[in-house]
C-alpha cells in the first residue's frame, strides 16, 4: 500500500476501545464510532483512550483522529472498518453503513460468529448498497480486553494467530494485505463457512449456561463456570454438540477443528475426554459463571451461532437434535423464538442452494444456481 490506511472502529465497548487505542498507538489514523453519543463523551473530551496492558503489551495514550456518533462522518475517510459489536447488532450496523460505504473499503467483523459476513452482505444488498466493498470476518476476537473507565481500556492478552476470511474468499488476500500492517497475527481462514463453523463459543457457551441455570440463578454466578459447571454429564452434552458441528462442516466439504483439537491448539491442553481436558486448562480456573441467564452466552450465541449451524445441518441432511434441544431450552427460558430471530439459511437467502452452489458463493461470490 502507498499510504497509511485510516481505520474506523465501530463500537466503543470492551473490545472497540482497546482496538482503537492500540491502532492509534501504532500511529494509524483512527476514528471511533458509537451510536450512543453519551457512551463516548469521555473519549471525545480527552481526544483518545488511555491504554493499560500486560507486561510487554501496548500502553499509553491513543490519540484518535475522530470520535463520533455520525455514521457518515465515521466512514468518510475509512479504508478499513473494524466492526467490534455483539453479532446480534451486525444487521443493524449493516443497515446504518449501507448509504455511506464507498468502493474499495473493507469491512471486518470481529468476530463474525457464524454466517456474520453472509448476513452483513445480504443486508447491504437489501438496502441498495452498490459500493464495491469487501466484507470479511474473523474466527475470534484478537484481544482479551475490558473497558476500565470512560476513556480507559486494558488489554490482558493479544492472540498470536487469528483466522480471517473474506466473502468471497478470493478477496481474502486484499484483506490480509491491509490488516497485516497493524496486525501480522491474522492468517488466512479459508472461507467464511470455515471461520463460522470453527466457532467454539456456539458449543461451550449456551449449553454450559443452560445446563447450569439453577446454579446460576441460585448463586448469581458465584462459582467457577468451566471447572464446577463442566461435570461428566454436562461434558457429554458438549461432546454431542461438538460432533454435530463437525458433521455439519463435513457435509459442506469442510474439516472443522474438534473441541479437543481447539483446546490443544489454543491452550496446549489435553485429556482423555472433554471433561478432563477442560479441567486440565489452568486458564479456566477462576472464571466465574454469568451472574444472570440474561447473558450474551444465550441471547447472542444461540441465535447468531447455534441457530445457523443447526440450520445448515437441517438443510444438508445432518441430525442436529442436540443443538435443537439447546435452542429450544433457550427459547423456553427466555420466552422468545430464537429460531425465528436467528440466522437461519432461509433468512440469509441461501435456503435453495446445493452444497456446490453454497461453496461457489463463499469462494467466488456467485449466488446463481449452476
Amino acid at each position: 500500500m502507498n499510504h497509511t490506511p485510516h481505520f474506523t472502529v465501530i463500537g466503543a465497548g470492551h473490545g472497540g476501545k482497546a482496538m482503537a487505542a492500540h491502532l492509534a498507538l501504532m500511529e494509524f489514523p483512527t476514528t471511533l464510532y458509537n451510536r450512543t453519543h453519551e457512551h463516548i463523551l469521555g473519549v471525545e473530551r480527552r481526544g483518545g483512550v488511555e491504554l493499560e496492558s500486560y507486561e510487554g503489551g501496548p500502553r499509553g495514550f491513543g490519540r484518535l483522529e475522530k470520535v463520533t456518533s455520525d455514521m457518515s462522518e465515521a466512514l468518510k475517510d475509512a479504508d478499513m472498518v473494524m466492526v467490534v459489536v455483539p453479532s446480534s447488532a451486525h444487521a443493524d450496523i449493516a443497515r446504518s453503513t449501507a448509504p455511506y460505504l464507498k468502493d474499495g473499503q473493507i469491512v471486518v467483523l470481529h468476530p463474525g460468529r457464524t454466517c456474520g459476513a453472509i448476513e452483513f452482505l445480504k443486508v447491504l444488498r437489501d438496502n441498495n448498497c452498490t459500493a464495491d466493498v469487501v466484507v470479511a470476518e474473523t474466527e475470534t476476537f484478537i484481544y482479551a480486553s475490558r473497558s476500565d473507565g470512560p476513556a480507559q481500556s486494558r488489554i490482558f492478552r493479544i492472540k498470536e494467530a487469528v483466522p480471517v476470511a473474506a466473502l468471497p474468499s478470493n478477496r481474502t488476500a486484499e484483506v490480509l494485505e491491509m490488516i497485516h500492517l497493524p496486525y501480522p497475527q491474522f492468517i488466512d481462514g479459508g472461507n467464511v463457512l470455515q471461520t463460522g463453523l470453527n466457532n467454539m463459543g456456539a458449543i461451550f457457551h449456551p449449553a454450559l449456561t443452560l445446563l447450569n441455570s439453577g446454579w446460576i440463578e441460585a448463586t448469581h454466578g458465584d462459582y467457577q463456570f468451566y471447572i464446577d459447571g463442566v461435570t461428566p454429564s454436562v461434558a457429554r452434552v458438549l461432546e454431542a454438540l461438538d460432533r454435530e458441528r463437525v458433521t455439519v462442516a463435513a457435509a459442506l466439504g469442510l474439516r472443522a477443528r474438534t473441541a479437543m483439537e481447539w483446546l490443544k491448539l489454543a491452550y496446549d491442553t489435553t485429556g482423555e475426554d472433554l471433561c478432563e481436558a477442560i479441567h486440565n486448562q489452568p486458564g479456566y480456573y477462576g472464571i466465574k459463571a454469568p451472574p444472570t441467564l440474561n447473558h450474551r452466552y444465550i441471547f447472542e450465541d444461540v441465535p447468531m451461532s447455534l441457530v445457523p449451524i443447526a440450520s445448515l445441518g437441517q438443510r444438508y441432511g445432518v441430525s442436529v437434535r442436540g443443538m435443537d434441544s439447546i435452542i429450544r431450552l433457550a427459547c423456553i427460558v427466555h420466552r422468545t423464538d430464537y429460531w425465528r430471530r436467528g440466522r437461519t439459511i432461509e433468512k440469509l437467502g441461501l435456503g435453495e442452494l446445493s452444497v456446490n452452489e453454497l461453496t461457489r458463493f463463499v469462494i467466488e461470490g456467485v449466488l446463481e444456481p449452476e
